[in-house]
């Protein structure tokens, strides 16, 4: 069992898979790539061996490419709340949606810990959350027609802007300042809909909800200029990004050092036997948060695994170049 899908998550599968051992990954995101994707996917990365350059997404769409040949079940859009180990050594695994796994190791690659959504954080928020208050589009035919109030200067919110601008009833783009972190194109694509009087833009942040009989009508706005401005909506986007949350982690029993899980450096096992982490949720002397260590990490994790899982069967490194028995396992023609 992997938690996290994150580029170490993804490695870690094919390097198990070398060993003939197959996972399955779970993963609060509904995609995988972890910070890669959700984050920053077009940003470059230059010390990934062999690639001079490499998008974070392309670097994701690589590592699938790669860890094609095992199989591996993904769980997506679910995070682990409960990891239990059983008296026979192996350990219970459950997510919040009540997906079940009997897993005879754990390895955990959760990045800096599941992503949240940075909420508005007005007063009163809370009970419109996941119906008119949003911070994932997952039906955008839903919003179809409505008026809408959308937050944010990043991709996802430019993005959304320019989807949902022609086929809203009305849609205002607020963001706190006049630079935007999304792409320039997309920028211009949305000043172009402001100019032809198709969507407005406001330079300012969230102030109060309009709530009326317990319907949310609308939300004020405080503009930069510090004028309060109301606009009528029925539903709000925000996009405020993303933020990292420890989470349930912190409450299975593993030694922690500073909000990262203490592992040794034979085995990247953490202080529960059969539970290993690897990547940026792990510490160590001399740790480096780079994906390359974390590579490294899950390379002499699975051999541990393999111990863990099979402790009389005797170890052998092959290599992939030659092993008939990894040429198999990889696919690779005879």
């Amino acid at each position: 069992m992997i938690i996290g899908a994150g580029p170490c998550g993804l490695f870690q599968v094919f390097e198990l898979g070398l060993l003939g051992i197959s996972a399955h990954v779970v993963d609060s995101l509904p995609h995988p790539g972890g910070q890669c994707s959700e984050l920053y996917p077009d940003k470059p990365i230059y010390d990934i061996p062999a690639l001079p350059v490499c998008g974070a997404q392309e670097l994701i769409d690589r590592l699938l490419q790669q860890i094609k040949p095992f199989n591996a079940q993904f769980h997506l859009g679910q995070e682990v709340n409960e990891l239990t180990r059983l008296e026979n050594g192996r350990f219970l695994v459950r997510t919040v949606t009540g997906t079940t796994f009997n897993a005879g190791a754990v390895v955990i690659a959760g990045g800096v810990g599941s992503f949240q959504p940075r909420r508005i954080g007005l007063e009163g928020a809370e009970a419109f959350e996941g119906t008119t208050i949003r911070y994932r589009v997952r039906d955008a035919h839903l919003l179809h027609g409505k008026h809408l109030v959308i937050f944010g200067g990043g991709d996802s919110a430019l993005d959304w802007t320019i989807e949902l601008a022609p086929k809203a009833a009305s849609l205002t783009l607020v963001h706190r300042r006049p630079e935007f972190r999304g792409a320039p194109a997309s920028v211009a694509k949305m000043r172009e809909l402001v100019a032809a009087g198709r969507m407005r833009h406001i330079e300012g942040i969230p102030h109060a909800l309009v709530v009326e009989n317990g319907t949310m009508s609308g939300i004020t706005v405080k503009s930069a200029t510090g004028e309060l401005i109301s606009l009528a909506c029925d539903h709000v986007l925000v996009f405020f990004g993303l933020h990292p949350k420890l989470g349930p982690i912190a409450e299975w029993g593993m030694e922690l050092e500073k909000r990262a899980l203490k592992v040794d450096t034979e085995k990247f096992q953490t202080s529960v036997p059969g539970i290993f982490a690897v990547g940026d949720i792990n510490t160590y002397p001399g740790k480096k948060k780079l994906i390359l260590s974390g590579f490294h990490e899950a390379a002499l994790a699975a051999f541990a695994i393999q111990h863990h899982l099979y402790p009389q069967k005797k170890q052998f490194l092959q290599y992939t170049t030659t092993s008939p028995i990894m040429h198999k396992r990889l696919g690779v023609p005879d």
